[in-house]
Protein backbone atom coordinates (compact mmCIF):
# COMPACT_ATOMS: atom_id res chain seq x y z
CA UNK A 1 0.00 0.00 0.00
CA UNK A 2 2.99 2.45 0.68
CA UNK A 3 3.89 2.75 -3.41
CA UNK A 4 5.90 5.30 -4.55
CA UNK A 5 3.79 7.91 -5.64
CA UNK A 6 4.56 7.46 -9.81
CA UNK A 7 0.22 7.71 -10.04
CA UNK A 8 -2.01 9.82 -7.72
CA UNK A 9 -2.32 8.70 -4.55
CA UNK A 10 -6.49 8.89 -3.86
CA UNK A 11 -6.71 10.35 -0.60
CA UNK A 12 -10.46 10.77 1.84
CA UNK A 13 -10.19 13.86 3.92
CA UNK A 14 -12.69 12.66 6.68
CA UNK A 15 -13.57 15.93 8.43
CA UNK A 16 -12.29 18.16 5.21
CA UNK A 17 -13.14 21.81 6.77
CA UNK A 18 -11.44 21.24 9.95
CA UNK A 19 -8.32 23.23 10.84
CA UNK A 20 -6.13 19.84 9.56
CA UNK A 21 -8.50 19.01 6.55
CA UNK A 22 -8.08 22.23 5.18
CA UNK A 23 -4.54 22.45 5.81
CA UNK A 24 -4.38 18.85 4.10
CA UNK A 25 -6.22 20.63 1.29
CA UNK A 26 -3.35 23.03 0.88
CA UNK A 27 -0.98 20.08 0.70
CA UNK A 28 -3.31 18.85 -2.05
CA UNK A 29 -3.38 22.00 -4.11
CA UNK A 30 0.11 22.39 -3.91
CA UNK A 31 0.78 18.89 -5.26
CA UNK A 32 -1.73 18.42 -7.79
CA UNK A 33 0.31 15.95 -9.56
CA UNK A 34 0.41 13.71 -6.55
CA UNK A 35 -2.76 13.69 -4.97
CA UNK A 36 -6.47 13.01 -6.22
CA UNK A 37 -9.47 13.99 -3.86
CA UNK A 38 -12.08 10.80 -3.89
CA UNK A 39 -13.96 11.75 -0.65
CA UNK A 40 -14.82 14.77 1.41
CA UNK A 41 -16.58 14.79 4.63
CA UNK A 42 -17.88 17.22 6.90
CA UNK A 43 -19.88 17.33 9.89
CA UNK A 44 -21.95 21.21 9.70
CA UNK A 45 -20.24 23.03 7.50
CA UNK A 46 -21.78 22.55 4.58
CA UNK A 47 -20.99 25.63 2.63
CA UNK A 48 -17.49 25.24 3.21
CA UNK A 49 -17.79 21.52 1.89
CA UNK A 50 -19.41 22.58 -1.18
CA UNK A 51 -17.10 25.16 -2.14
CA UNK A 52 -13.97 22.27 -1.47
CA UNK A 53 -16.54 19.95 -3.49
CA UNK A 54 -16.56 22.39 -6.23
CA UNK A 55 -12.91 22.73 -6.27
CA UNK A 56 -11.74 19.35 -5.94
CA UNK A 57 -14.06 17.28 -7.75
CA UNK A 58 -14.43 14.56 -5.58
CA UNK A 59 -16.22 11.29 -6.59
CA UNK A 60 -18.04 11.54 -2.92
CA UNK A 61 -19.21 14.20 -0.24
CA UNK A 62 -20.52 13.33 2.47
CA UNK A 63 -21.68 15.67 5.74
CA UNK A 64 -22.79 14.31 9.03
CA UNK A 65 -25.73 16.63 9.98
CA UNK A 66 -28.35 14.83 7.66
CA UNK A 67 -30.60 18.31 7.57
CA UNK A 68 -27.88 20.11 5.90
CA UNK A 69 -28.12 17.10 3.00
CA UNK A 70 -30.83 19.25 0.67
CA UNK A 71 -28.70 22.17 0.36
CA UNK A 72 -25.48 20.02 0.21
CA UNK A 73 -27.16 18.32 -2.59
CA UNK A 74 -28.79 22.09 -3.95
CA UNK A 75 -25.17 23.04 -4.23
CA UNK A 76 -23.50 20.92 -6.28
CA UNK A 77 -26.50 19.08 -8.34
CA UNK A 78 -24.98 20.37 -11.38
CA UNK A 79 -22.07 17.84 -10.53
CA UNK A 80 -21.22 14.55 -11.03
CA UNK A 81 -20.64 14.27 -7.36
CA UNK A 82 -22.45 11.47 -5.45
CA UNK A 83 -23.73 13.00 -1.99
CA UNK A 84 -24.84 11.37 1.21
CA UNK A 85 -25.76 11.98 4.49
CA UNK A 86 -25.12 10.83 8.22
CA UNK A 87 -22.31 9.52 10.53
CA UNK A 88 -23.21 5.87 9.11
CA UNK A 89 -22.89 7.13 5.41
CA UNK A 90 -18.91 8.51 6.67
CA UNK A 91 -17.86 5.13 8.36
CA UNK A 92 -19.09 3.50 4.78
CA UNK A 93 -17.22 5.80 2.27
CA UNK A 94 -13.84 5.22 3.56
CA UNK A 95 -14.30 1.22 2.16
CA UNK A 96 -14.42 2.48 -1.44
CA UNK A 97 -12.34 0.48 -3.31
CA UNK A 98 -10.10 2.79 -5.45
CA UNK A 99 -9.28 4.96 -2.03
CA UNK A 100 -5.38 4.68 -1.53
CA UNK A 101 -5.22 6.78 2.45
CA UNK A 102 -8.04 7.61 4.31
CA UNK A 103 -7.14 11.08 6.52
CA UNK A 104 -8.99 10.90 9.44
CA UNK A 105 -9.08 14.49 10.10
CA UNK A 106 -12.26 14.78 12.81
CA UNK A 107 -12.09 15.89 16.30
CA UNK A 108 -13.35 13.19 19.12
CA UNK A 109 -14.92 9.99 19.57
CA UNK A 110 -16.33 10.14 16.16
CA UNK A 111 -13.56 9.71 14.53
CA UNK A 112 -13.39 6.02 15.77
CA UNK A 113 -15.81 4.12 13.52
CA UNK A 114 -14.31 5.73 9.90
CA UNK A 115 -11.13 4.09 11.23
CA UNK A 116 -12.40 0.98 12.11
CA UNK A 117 -14.00 0.74 8.98
CA UNK A 118 -10.55 1.94 7.20
CA UNK A 119 -8.56 -0.31 8.64
CA UNK A 120 -10.90 -3.17 8.00
CA UNK A 121 -10.69 -2.27 4.36
CA UNK A 122 -7.28 -2.39 4.18
CA UNK A 123 -6.86 1.50 3.64
CA UNK A 124 -3.60 3.27 4.49
CA UNK A 125 -5.21 5.28 6.93
CA UNK A 126 -3.39 8.78 7.96
CA UNK A 127 -4.34 9.45 11.78
CA UNK A 128 -4.89 13.14 12.59
CA UNK A 129 -7.57 11.99 15.66
CA UNK A 130 -5.79 11.01 18.42
CA UNK A 131 -9.15 10.29 20.40
CA UNK A 132 -8.88 7.27 17.99
CA UNK A 133 -6.13 5.77 20.20
CA UNK A 134 -7.14 7.41 23.16
CA UNK A 135 -10.55 5.82 23.27
CA UNK A 136 -9.27 1.95 21.59
CA UNK A 137 -5.78 2.33 20.99
CA UNK A 138 -5.37 -1.64 21.88
CA UNK A 139 -8.57 -2.63 19.49
CA UNK A 140 -7.21 -0.70 17.08
CA UNK A 141 -3.55 -1.93 16.80
CA UNK A 142 -4.65 -5.24 17.23
CA UNK A 143 -7.23 -4.48 13.88
CA UNK A 144 -3.97 -2.89 12.57
CA UNK A 145 -2.03 -5.79 12.83
CA UNK A 146 -4.44 -8.42 11.79
CA UNK A 147 -5.41 -6.70 8.46
CA UNK A 148 -1.68 -5.50 7.97
CA UNK A 149 -3.00 -1.57 7.26
CA UNK A 150 -0.01 0.66 8.24
CA UNK A 151 -1.22 3.63 10.36
CA UNK A 152 0.77 6.94 9.95
CA UNK A 153 0.86 9.29 12.22
CA UNK A 154 -0.21 13.13 11.65
CA UNK A 155 -0.03 15.28 15.28
CA UNK A 156 3.50 17.21 14.50
CA UNK A 157 4.67 15.38 18.18
CA UNK A 158 4.34 11.32 16.76
CA UNK A 159 5.21 12.23 12.90
CA UNK A 160 8.25 13.55 14.83
CA UNK A 161 9.12 10.50 16.40
CA UNK A 162 8.15 8.71 13.45
CA UNK A 163 10.81 10.37 11.33
CA UNK A 164 13.46 9.87 14.60
CA UNK A 165 12.69 5.92 14.62
CA UNK A 166 12.84 5.35 10.68
CA UNK A 167 16.23 3.16 10.12
CA UNK A 168 16.24 2.18 14.37
CA UNK A 169 14.32 -0.81 13.96
CA UNK A 170 16.68 -2.99 15.90
CA UNK A 171 17.84 -0.38 18.50
CA UNK A 172 16.15 -0.15 21.99
CA UNK A 173 13.97 2.84 22.55
CA UNK A 174 15.03 4.00 26.34
CA UNK A 175 12.28 6.65 26.16
CA UNK A 176 10.24 8.96 23.95
CA UNK A 177 10.41 12.72 24.95
CA UNK A 178 6.79 14.32 24.39
CA UNK A 179 7.31 18.31 23.82
CA UNK A 180 4.62 20.87 24.44
CA UNK A 181 4.83 24.42 24.11
CA UNK A 182 2.26 24.70 27.26
CA UNK A 183 -0.24 26.89 26.15
CA UNK A 184 -0.33 30.61 26.88
CA UNK A 185 -1.03 29.93 31.00
CA UNK A 186 2.13 27.63 31.90
CA UNK A 187 3.02 30.24 34.37
CA UNK A 188 -0.56 31.64 35.83
CA UNK A 189 -1.39 30.71 39.31
CA UNK A 190 -4.37 29.00 40.32
CA UNK A 191 -6.20 32.40 41.28
CA UNK A 192 -4.98 33.63 37.44
CA UNK A 193 -6.10 29.98 35.93
CA UNK A 194 -10.01 30.28 37.63
CA UNK A 195 -10.71 33.61 35.66
CA UNK A 196 -9.24 32.51 32.35
CA UNK A 197 -11.72 33.30 29.55
CA UNK A 198 -12.67 31.16 26.44
CA UNK A 199 -11.36 34.31 23.84
CA UNK A 200 -8.30 33.69 26.38
CA UNK A 201 -7.93 30.18 26.23
CA UNK A 202 -8.12 30.03 22.51
CA UNK A 203 -5.34 32.15 21.79
CA UNK A 204 -2.77 29.61 20.87
CA UNK A 205 0.99 31.07 21.52
CA UNK A 206 2.08 28.83 18.41
CA UNK A 207 -0.05 26.47 16.47
CA UNK A 208 -3.16 27.34 14.09
CA UNK A 209 -5.95 24.28 15.33
CA UNK A 210 -9.16 24.12 16.17
CA UNK A 211 -11.15 25.37 19.32
CA UNK A 212 -11.08 22.08 21.06
CA UNK A 213 -7.54 21.02 20.40
CA UNK A 214 -6.71 24.52 21.50
CA UNK A 215 -8.63 24.20 24.77
CA UNK A 216 -6.71 20.66 25.07
CA UNK A 217 -3.72 21.93 24.52
CA UNK A 218 -4.18 24.79 27.39
CA UNK A 219 -5.29 22.40 30.24
CA UNK A 220 -2.99 19.82 28.57
CA UNK A 221 -4.94 17.17 28.27
CA UNK A 222 -3.42 17.37 24.38
CA UNK A 223 -0.47 16.16 25.52
CA UNK A 224 -1.87 13.38 27.69
CA UNK A 225 -3.63 12.29 24.48
CA UNK A 226 -0.02 12.45 22.12
CA UNK A 227 1.10 10.09 25.04
CA UNK A 228 -1.47 7.67 24.93
CA UNK A 229 -1.36 8.32 21.25
CA UNK A 230 2.62 7.66 21.50
CA UNK A 231 2.42 4.56 23.81
CA UNK A 232 0.24 2.38 21.25
CA UNK A 233 1.49 4.17 18.18
CA UNK A 234 5.02 3.05 19.27
CA UNK A 235 4.72 -0.02 21.79
CA UNK A 236 6.25 2.04 24.26
CA UNK A 237 4.94 2.06 28.05
CA UNK A 238 4.05 4.78 29.86
CA UNK A 239 6.92 5.12 32.12
CA UNK A 240 8.96 5.50 29.43
CA UNK A 241 6.93 8.77 28.05
CA UNK A 242 7.93 11.41 28.97
CA UNK A 243 6.72 15.35 28.17
CA UNK A 244 8.97 18.38 28.32
CA UNK A 245 7.54 21.94 28.17
CA UNK A 246 9.09 23.80 24.66
CA UNK A 247 7.72 27.16 24.90
CA UNK A 248 9.48 27.67 21.13
CA UNK A 249 7.65 24.30 19.40
CA UNK A 250 10.42 23.96 17.30
CA UNK A 251 11.63 20.60 18.20
CA UNK A 252 8.82 18.81 18.05
CA UNK A 253 9.70 15.38 19.60
CA UNK A 254 12.66 13.75 20.74
CA UNK A 255 13.79 9.69 20.75
CA UNK A 256 16.40 8.42 23.69
CA UNK A 257 18.06 5.33 22.54
CA UNK A 258 19.75 2.77 25.09
CA UNK A 259 23.54 4.58 24.12
CA UNK A 260 21.92 7.32 25.63
CA UNK A 261 21.97 9.62 21.98
CA UNK A 262 18.64 11.17 21.65
CA UNK A 263 17.19 11.97 17.87
CA UNK A 264 15.03 15.27 17.27
CA UNK A 265 13.32 16.38 14.37
CA UNK A 266 13.10 20.58 13.78
CA UNK A 267 10.86 22.45 12.29
CA UNK A 268 8.71 25.35 12.21
CA UNK A 269 5.25 25.25 14.00
CA UNK A 270 3.11 24.22 10.84
CA UNK A 271 0.56 21.65 10.40
CA UNK A 272 1.01 21.41 6.89
CA UNK A 273 5.05 19.55 7.17
CA UNK A 274 3.63 16.65 9.25
CA UNK A 275 0.29 16.54 6.82
CA UNK A 276 2.19 16.48 3.86
CA UNK A 277 4.65 13.81 5.31
CA UNK A 278 1.52 11.02 6.33
CA UNK A 279 -0.11 11.53 2.76
CA UNK A 280 3.33 10.98 0.70
CA UNK A 281 5.11 8.58 3.09
CA UNK A 282 7.61 7.21 1.79
CA UNK A 283 8.63 10.39 -0.20
CA UNK A 284 9.40 13.79 1.06
CA UNK A 285 7.90 16.32 -1.29
CA UNK A 286 9.06 19.63 -2.06
CA UNK A 287 7.25 22.70 -0.57
CA UNK A 288 6.85 26.04 -0.09
CA UNK A 289 6.70 26.23 3.83
CA UNK A 290 8.86 28.62 6.06
CA UNK A 291 12.15 27.36 6.78
CA UNK A 292 13.90 27.29 10.10
CA UNK A 293 15.99 30.40 10.69
CA UNK A 294 18.37 29.41 13.68
CA UNK A 295 19.42 33.08 13.67
CA UNK A 296 15.77 34.27 14.62
CA UNK A 297 15.78 31.46 17.77
CA UNK A 298 19.28 31.86 19.52
CA UNK A 299 17.24 29.73 23.17
CA UNK A 300 15.77 26.58 22.64
CA UNK A 301 14.37 26.16 26.28
CA UNK A 302 12.52 23.79 28.22
CA UNK A 303 11.03 22.77 31.42
CA UNK A 304 9.02 20.16 33.61
CA UNK A 305 4.93 20.35 33.62
CA UNK A 306 3.06 21.77 36.57
CA UNK A 307 1.13 18.52 37.00
CA UNK A 308 -0.32 20.09 40.58
CA UNK A 309 -2.04 22.97 38.37
CA UNK A 310 -2.42 21.18 34.94
CA UNK A 311 -4.05 17.85 36.38
CA UNK A 312 -5.28 16.42 33.27
CA UNK A 313 -1.86 15.11 32.20
CA UNK A 314 -1.40 12.62 35.28
CA UNK A 315 -5.53 11.94 34.83
CA UNK A 316 -4.10 10.53 31.09
CA UNK A 317 -1.04 8.63 32.85
CA UNK A 318 -3.38 7.08 35.46
CA UNK A 319 -5.71 6.27 32.87
CA UNK A 320 -3.46 4.48 30.74
CA UNK A 321 -1.52 2.73 33.81
CA UNK A 322 -5.04 1.52 34.19
CA UNK A 323 -6.32 0.51 31.26
CA UNK A 324 -9.59 -0.74 29.65
CA UNK A 325 -11.86 1.34 29.16
CA UNK A 326 -10.64 4.26 31.53
CA UNK A 327 -8.75 5.99 28.62
CA UNK A 328 -12.14 5.86 26.73
CA UNK A 329 -13.88 7.28 30.18
CA UNK A 330 -10.99 9.96 30.30
CA UNK A 331 -11.63 11.05 26.48
CA UNK A 332 -15.58 11.40 26.79
CA UNK A 333 -15.60 13.46 30.28
CA UNK A 334 -12.70 15.92 28.68
CA UNK A 335 -15.27 15.97 25.60
CA UNK A 336 -18.08 17.05 28.00
CA UNK A 337 -16.26 19.39 30.02
CA UNK A 338 -14.58 21.28 26.60
CA UNK A 339 -17.79 21.89 25.51
CA UNK A 340 -19.06 23.10 28.29
CA UNK A 341 -16.16 25.55 28.31
CA UNK A 342 -16.73 26.89 25.07
CA UNK A 343 -20.37 27.70 25.69
CA UNK A 344 -19.30 29.62 29.01
CA UNK A 345 -20.78 26.74 31.10
CA UNK A 346 -17.65 26.38 33.62
CA UNK A 347 -14.61 27.10 34.46
CA UNK A 348 -11.36 26.64 33.34
CA UNK A 349 -10.06 24.75 36.39
CA UNK A 350 -13.46 22.99 37.22
CA UNK A 351 -13.39 20.79 33.72
CA UNK A 352 -10.55 19.18 35.61
CA UNK A 353 -12.64 18.28 38.58
CA UNK A 354 -15.51 16.65 35.69
CA UNK A 355 -13.18 14.18 34.64
CA UNK A 356 -11.62 13.40 37.34
CA UNK A 357 -14.95 12.53 39.40
CA UNK A 358 -16.08 11.01 36.10
CA UNK A 359 -13.04 8.41 36.09
CA UNK A 360 -14.48 7.32 39.05
CA UNK A 361 -17.71 7.15 38.48
CA UNK A 362 -18.03 5.29 35.33
CA UNK A 363 -17.59 1.02 36.36
CA UNK A 364 -14.20 0.15 34.74
CA UNK A 365 -13.92 -3.11 32.21
CA UNK A 366 -10.66 -4.05 31.96
CA UNK A 367 -10.86 -6.27 28.51
CA UNK A 368 -13.43 -4.07 26.72
CA UNK A 369 -15.00 -5.12 22.83
CA UNK A 370 -16.04 -2.54 20.73
CA UNK A 371 -20.02 -2.60 22.12
CA UNK A 372 -17.96 -2.10 25.67
CA UNK A 373 -15.91 1.20 24.19
CA UNK A 374 -19.52 2.41 22.32
CA UNK A 375 -21.52 1.92 26.10
CA UNK A 376 -18.90 3.49 27.87
CA UNK A 377 -18.51 6.38 26.18
CA UNK A 378 -22.53 6.81 26.29
CA UNK A 379 -22.47 6.46 29.93
CA UNK A 380 -19.13 8.40 30.94
CA UNK A 381 -20.59 11.43 28.43
CA UNK A 382 -23.94 11.13 30.36
CA UNK A 383 -22.53 10.85 33.84
CA UNK A 384 -19.96 14.02 32.62
CA UNK A 385 -22.99 16.02 32.08
CA UNK A 386 -24.79 15.04 35.90
CA UNK A 387 -21.55 15.94 37.57
CA UNK A 388 -21.58 19.58 35.59
CA UNK A 389 -24.89 20.25 36.64
CA UNK A 390 -24.11 18.90 40.23
CA UNK A 391 -20.97 21.65 40.17
CA UNK A 392 -22.92 24.28 39.22
CA UNK A 393 -25.91 24.33 40.98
Amino acid sequence: MLHEINTKRKIAVIGSTGSIGTQALDVVREHPEAFEVYVLTANNQVERLIRQAREFLPEMVVIANEDKYARLKEGLHDLPVKVWAGNEAIAQVVESGPIDLVLTAVVGYSGLKPTVNAIKAGKVVALANKETLVIAGELITQLALEYKTPILPVDSEHSAIFQCLIGEENNVVEKIILTASGGPFRHFSPEQLKMVTKKEALQHPNWNMGAKVTIDSASLMNKGFEMIEARWLFGVPPERIEVLIHPQSIIHSMVQFEDASIKAQLGMPDMRLPIQYALAYPRRLPSGFERLDFGKYPALTFEKPDTSLFRNLDFAFEAIRQGGNMPCILNAANEIAVAAFLQDETGFLTMSDVIEKTMKAVPFISSPTLDDYIQTNNEARAKAKEILKALHF
